[in-house]
């Protein structure tokens, strides 16, 4: 059975954890509104995407755009 020869380090073992951090999601502006969301996403807040209206505002908007 394979048996490590010496103590990894706590700067080794940090080094080979360094891509398991949560990444923080990125907000743009919504260029329609102002509001704050999800890049390439529909706004939910208007429901306009890349300057288009996708979805109609509204009550609808709600329950067509999962937030």
């Amino acid at each position: 059975m394979a048996v490590p020869k010496k103590k990894t380090s706590p700067s080794r073992r940090g080094m080979r954890r360094s891509h398991e951090a949560l990444r923080v999601e990125a907000y743009a502006e919504c260029s329609n509104c102002g509001e704050l969301k999800r890049v390439h996403h529909v706004c939910s807040h208007c429901g306009y995407y890349d300057g288009r209206e996708i979805v109609p505002s509204g009550d609808a908007l709600k329950s067509a755009v999962r937030v």
